[in-house]
């Protein structure tokens, strides 16, 4: 079995930089890390890996700097890397990216498929699924357990609800996003970091797969962004001590004073 898991090297959150003129994520020299939901996908297929010899690759969409968290991927225990890299790629929406990941990943091959539910730097969890629709096959979202009965050629997950659990059997190929609480990942292991300085990342461009080039890119992205700006901090606050009942007449009276209610 080969599981394909999709991670993304996001920046750090506290380090967020908007660039005025195309209202995208400034990149360059801003500290970066593994998508936390990457992550726990990459630890599910990791785990199914040592416990059906399943074979793990992992792929990531990004400038040639995300070569690092490939690396990271092959250090915990991932068989292969591959950075889908081009200029051609760079401003993509969900939808450009989703197509062009989904084209990449026709190329890789893949029996499942696993991705984290969202990015923390785009929070939209659509990627993943936009990913199964250009590849028309099955879907399930906030996964917490998956589980497999190769016999049948069957995947059994568990899907996370608010307020319960659902059981969902998919038979075949599919894809799966995960929830960064289903498990702990791995730390990197010694012999997996001397491994992977002897493996080679494969490189995939625009040229290396079939897409419409109508379809990616800044100018291909329907998404348009009118503004962004990150979020400044009033330090010149009040605190007041107040039983509950207190506090809520006090909270109410300053949305009333701002004709908020």
């Amino acid at each position: 079995m080969r599981i394909a898991v999709c991670i993304k090297q996001v920046p750090n959150t506290t380090e967020i930089k908007i660039d005025p003129v195309t209202n995208t994520l400034k990149r360059d020299g801003v500290p970066s890390i593994m998508n936390p939901d990457d992550k726990a996908a990459l630890e599910s297929a990791l785990v199914l890996k040592d416990k059906y010899n399943a074979e793990v690759v992992v792929v990531t969409m990004g400038p040639p700097q995300a070569e690092l968290i490939l690396r990271e991927a092959m250090s915990m225990g991932a068989d292969e890397a591959f950075l889908v890299t081009d200029r051609a790629f760079a401003g993509s929406d969900t939808w450009a990216t989703s197509t062009i990941l989904a084209a990449a990943l026709k190329k890789v091959g893949y029996d499942i498929i696993i991705g984290g539910r969202q990015a923390i730097d785009g929070d939209t969890a659509q990627v993943g699924p936009q990913i199964a629709e250009h590849l028309d096959i099955p879907q399930v979202t906030y996964v917490v357990e998956i589980d497999i009965d190769e016999k049948n050629n069957v995947c059994r997950v568990k899907k996370e609800f608010e307020d319960r659990y659902q059981i969902v059997e998919v038979k075949g190929k599919a894809l799966f996003t995960v929830l960064s609480g289903m498990n702990e990942p791995r730390y990197m292991l010694v012999g997996g970091i001397v491994d992977q300085e002897e493996k080679a990342i494969t490189v995939i461009t625009v040229n290396d797969i079939e897409v419409d080039r109508g379809n990616i890119g800044l100018l291909g992205s329907p998404t348009k962004v009118k503004s962004s700006f990150s979020k400044t901090v009033d330090s010149n606050k009040e605190l007041i001590e107040l039983s509950p009942q207190e506090a809520a007449k006090v909270i109410a009276d300053k949305l009333a004073e701002k004709h908020i209610i």
